[in-house]
């Protein structure tokens, strides 16, 4: 019975903090759109890597998710500055939500132990 639980944890945990991730997803969608537009403008006039603002959101999705497949890079200074902030959001950005899982999973598995 307890291993049918154990299965199951993960879900329940995912479950419980669907709004906190939903919130996550929507963060990375305008912070790839924000910084993604800003690199466009700042690198495009220099840099034909950054052809149009779509490229930008993808090297912004890339750099936030710390992916970094060096397809496109930024060659400006001021291009080199934001992506070094963008590149420690994304950091920021990947370690949230594990303390949200950690604190639900502390959550869920009370609720489960008090039940048995």
């Amino acid at each position: 019975s307890s291993g049918i639980n154990a299965e199951y944890g993960i879900i329940k945990v995912v479950g419980h903090a669907k709004k906190e991730l939903g919130l996550l997803v929507l963060l990375l969608f305008i912070f790839s759109v924000s910084f993604g537009s800003l690199m466009y403008y700042i690198e495009h006039a220099t840099n034909p890597q950054f052809n149009s603002i779509m490229q930008g959101c993808w090297w912004a999705i890339v750099t936030i998710t710390t992916i970094g497949y060096g397809d496109v890079v930024p060659q400006t200074w001021l291009g080199k500055i934001v992506g070094s902030f963008v590149l420690t959001l994304g950091i920021v950005f990947l370690a949230l939500p594990m303390t949200i899982i950690v604190g639900k999973f502390s959550n869920v598995y009370e609720k489960e132990k008090d039940r048995e």
